[in-house]
């Protein structure tokens, strides 16, 4: 068997992030698995932000460190909906459950 002989010992494959900043909500951002594909962003969450510009394309590996948030968390959100918002440290995540509610 190969891989008995030759055991895998790759890092963990780097993901590719394009990231947007809202021009209408001060920090806040949206990172897209794929470039200006902004189809996988619900409306809902996507209209409040008004025009997104974007900032950078950056290689996520999961030991990466980013200046807010986890990578791990970031490269699950893409991977499972295609994008990851990025909230101000104050403002609550409207892609959680309790997201709107009154209670």
């Amino acid at each position: 068997m190969l891989s008995a002989q030759f055991p895998c010992s790759f890092p963990p494959a780097a993901m590719q992030a394009y990231v947007y900043k809202s021009l209408r909500k001060d920090d806040t951002y949206v990172f897209l698995a794929a470039r200006d594909d902004f189809t996988r962003v619900p409306e809902a969450v996507r209209a409040p932000l008004g025009r997104l510009q974007f900032v950078m394309e950056l290689a996520l590996t999961p030991e990466r460190k980013l200046a807010r948030g986890d990578a791990a968390v970031v490269r699950g959100n893409l991977a499972t909906r295609g994008f990851h918002l990025q909230l101000p440290a104050d403002m609550a995540d409207p892609m959680t459950e309790d997201w709107g509610t009154d209670g």
